[in-house]
């Protein structure tokens, strides 16, 4: 028997609210991930119309109902336009989860990504009771490596060849956060 829908969780910090990404966010979402400057170290599928925005939106809610990934929008404090988003791309239950995150440039280097991190850190590690968070990070994309070493995570190594997309082999810098070190930062 299938058990009842849960409500999608919703999360707050001081200035954010992150909120469930609905079809109504179809523009604020094309509007992020056809930005070159936010896809410039992110690997995206790529979109070019509000269809194809629907049909993500989609698969954040099918990988959500899965147990396999979240999603957050990422909103001004009381507003419903998203300025970014944030989750984790996978995650397994009492396991680990891949973090990703995402922001358009005018809110770039005010703390947001920071704060919204880490209300999803604390999601994940008492919530979904992972002991792990990963973060994959190309290399070059210096702003995202010193939010995620602001926040705890270490730099594990560089691995090669570690991602393929779209007929190109990329390495990556993996950094990690164990849900020790979390709950040692944020008890003190």
């Amino acid at each position: 028997m299938p058990t009842a829908p849960t409500p999608f969780p919703l999360l707050s910090t001081d200035r954010l609210d992150l909120i469930e990404i609905k079809d109504t966010h179809a523009a604020d979402l094309l509007r992020l991930f056809t930005n070159p400057e936010v896809t410039a170290f992110y690997n995206v599928v790529p979109l070019h119309t509000t269809a194809d925005t629907l049909r993500i939106i989609g698969m954040f809610r099918e990988r959500q109902r899965e147990e396999a990934a979240i999603r957050w929008g990422i909103a001004l404090k009381g507003q419903q336009e998203m300025i970014g988003t944030i989750g984790f791309n996978s995650y397994t239950k009492g396991r680990k989860g891949v973090i990703v995150y995402a922001l358009e440039p005018a809110y770039w280097g005010k703390g947001f990504i920071t704060e919204a991190l880490t209300a999803v850190l604390a999601y994940g590690f008492h919530t979904l009771a992972v002991n792990r968070i990963e973060a994959e990070v190309m290399p070059g994309n210096v702003a995202s490596e010193k939010v995620l070493e602001k926040s705890g995570f270490l730099h594990e190594g560089l691995l090669r060849q570690w991602l393929y997309w779209e007929g190109k082999w990329y390495n990556i810098n993996m950094y990690a956060l164990l849900q020790a070190d979390f709950s040692t930062r944020h008890t003190a």
